[in-house]
């Protein structure tokens, strides 16, 4: 089986509100930075991941408790030109002062100046006007290059756009993969018209789908691996990241990989009928 072949794609790109392009495959952190044993291999797999071209690293202030932020600061020290850096505000920390304080605080475990794209975890009971302004007050003082949000589901997407400054959302991160295909019913269609990038973490359900017979049965015949098939399927979609997370360099090359994999009509169907499609509105799935 040709596990990793010669990796010749180029990576796709997609385009942000602002027309700056990003790598349409990046990097998770959720996960990383909880065990000191694996910290070399985690810092040499976010490496490899940049020099294969995986360039977007997502990250955030809840992830191991600052620690994972302070782990993409080894991986990416004397690279910082290289790296498209995501963070993200916890919600209970989304007032207008803690906002910045917070993400000053990210910048400092990071060690760089600015982020280039900062994310509201989830909805909480902060107005969004409130954080929006603290984002604009981050955006003026150059330490953060773009904002967004995360599990945000149409309605509150709505509420976000008729805001002052709201029409400024660059991206929204939601839980999207075979088993989650929620988002395909409203949310996908909605970021799509308004050409809002949707980045899809745990694309691979956190790993649970390499076991699966039917993403099996698709990559024995292309002579893949179900986490490709897996990573291929949520990365065929036009405005579409994915952000995998990888701790070993061999899992790296394989989410690399994904993207010299074409998925056939046949490989589809398969895949739908295994994992339908949805045919109304439902709530947004959050992991």
């Amino acid at each position: 089986m040709s596990v990793h072949p010669t990796l010749s794609t180029a990576i796709r790109t997609a385009t942000l509100p602002s027309g700056e392009v990003i790598p349409v495959l990046g990097q998770g952190t959720w996960g990383m930075a909880e065990d000191a044993e694996r910290r070399a291999d985690e810092i040499a797999a976010l490496r490899l991941g940049l020099d294969l071209g995986m360039t977007l690293i997502d990250t955030a202030e809840m992830y191991a408790g600052g620690a994972a932020e302070q782990l993409v600061a080894k991986a990416i020290a004397g690279r910082r030109s290289d790296a498209f850096l995501v963070s993200k505000v916890l919600p209970n920390h989304a007032t207008r002062r803690e906002t910045i304080a917070r993400c000053e605080a990210s910048l400092r475990r990071l060690e760089t100046d600015r982020l280039d794209l900062y994310l509201l975890h989830w909805r909480g009971e902060v107005p969004l006007d409130e954080t929006l302004e603290a984002f604009d007050a981050l955006l003026r003082a150059g330490k953060i290059r773009h904002w967004g949000v995360s599990n945000f589901d149409v309605s509150d997407m709505e509420e976000l756009a008729v805001l002052i400054g709201g029409s400024a959302v660059t991206t929204n991160q939601v839980l999207y993969n075979l088993t989650r295909r929620g988002i395909e019913y409203a949310l996908l269609p909605w970021c799509r018209v308004r050409a809002i990038p949707v980045m899809a973490y745990s694309p691979i359900e956190q790993g649970r789908l390499v076991k699966d017979r039917h993403l099996r049965r698709v990559a024995k015949r292309q002579d893949s691996t179900p986490a490709k098939v897996a990573l291929a399927w949520v990365l065929r979609q036009d405005g579409v990241v994915a952000i995998p997370k990888a701790s070993r360099l061999e899992h790296v090359r394989e989410n690399r990989g994904a993207l010299e994999l074409r998925l056939t009509t046949t490989d589809l169907a398969e895949l739908d009928r295994a994992f339908p499609p949805p045919t109304k509105a439902t709530p947004l799935e959050m992991l």
